[in-house]
């Protein structure tokens, strides 16, 4: 990679060196690089009894995020439907912006979203995304190696987290006693974008395989928003200091819950900006009912809806539980 470009990714990850930009990546994910290598087809993430489907965000302007999704990620207008606009990749709606504009913009240290993670196909797509975001001076704030992926983070103008990543091949990752193995180390830069040309910005759009891997949560207490998740058919692949780890099909995480900013949160405001929903698909008709009993069976308020239910963690978030 050249030398103005490598600035000028450090530059937009607001980093003056390769060690600042891993402390930043360290910072947005709070979480040994193996051989790398690119998955083909239907990535491991979508390929489990429960995955994660779209994201809903309450937004104050609607037009400039639905500018931001279009023109940094690559996200295709899918609908519009009054208050509402949905965006996706080949016809699949990744998100929903439900404009608000008197919401308050949700308060530092409350439950809630700490990022949405859009999962690349391949680890050339990353490159190539990674090329567009530098090409068009998208500020970035942070870079990671988390050995079952590599991962760039940013925000959007309203503040909420994004990561765009790539995986691993699932046979790439360690698991020890149950638990999965991630890092928050180095990410080689120069050896990403070695898969595309660094001077030709052809990320045109999302490609037809992107999807939301992972949704990462902020909670007040980590038992109890474990319980729930678990209860809604996640079950734990890791957990360290302050966080902790959920999937379906031992993908490494469906699902991020921390404390780190919202230890002792109360209840979300539930007309601030943010989080509205995300979904969780079920792979039949059977398991999103055996998963509404669990629910129930736990104590939790379920209630129902078009193409599935909808049940509220501890803090309030909605999670929708829908069939693929």
């Amino acid at each position: 990679m050249t030398g103005p470009t490598r600035r000028r990714l450090l530059e937009l990850a607001g980093a003056a060196s390769m060690a600042a930009a891993a402390a930043a990546g360290a910072r947005a994910e709070g979480v040994s690089p193996g051989p790398r290598s690119e998955p083909a087809g239907v990535p491991f993430a979508h390929r489990t009894p429960l995955r994660i489907g779209a994201v809903s965000l309450v937004v104050q302007d609607l037009e400039r995020m639905t500018a931001y999704y279009r023109d940094v990620l690559g996200l295709a207008v899918i609908g519009r439907d009054g208050a509402q606009v949905r965006l996706g990749a080949a016809g699949t709606t990744l998100l929903v912006l439900d404009h608000k504009p008197s919401a308050p913009f949700e308060l530092p240290g409350s439950a809630g979203l700490f990022h949405t993670a859009f999962l690349m196909p391949t680890r050339r797509d990353l490159a190539r995304w990674l090329v567009h975001a530098a090409s068009s001076r998208v500020r970035l704030t942070g870079f990671s190696d988390h050995s079952v992926s590599e991962a760039i983070y940013l925000d959007d103008p309203e503040g909420n987290g994004i990561e765009v990543y790539a995986d691993r091949a699932p046979e790439q990752w360690r698991w020890e006693a149950g638990s999965v193995i991630m890092s928050t180390d180095q990410l080689d830069i120069e050896d990403l974008v070695s898969l595309t040309n660094i001077r030709v910005n052809d990320y045109a759009g999302a490609p037809e395989g992107l999807r939301i891997g992972h949704v990462h949560l902020r909670v007040g207490d980590l038992a109890p928003a474990a319980a729930f998740y678990g209860a809604a058919g996640m079950a734990p692949t890791r957990q360290r200091s302050g966080a902790a780890f959920m999937s379906s099909g031992r993908y490494h995480h469906h699902l991020g819950l921390n404390v780190w900013q919202s230890r002792g949160a109360g209840q979300r405001d539930a007309n601030a900006t943010g989080l509205g929903w995300f979904s969780l698909e079920a792979e039949n008709a059977d398991m999103l009912a055996a998963q509404e009993r669990r629910l129930r069976e736990a104590g939790v308020t379920v209630t129902a809806m078009a193409g599935g239910v909808e049940a509220a963690d501890p803090w309030g978030t909605a999670v929708r539980l829908v069939t693929r």
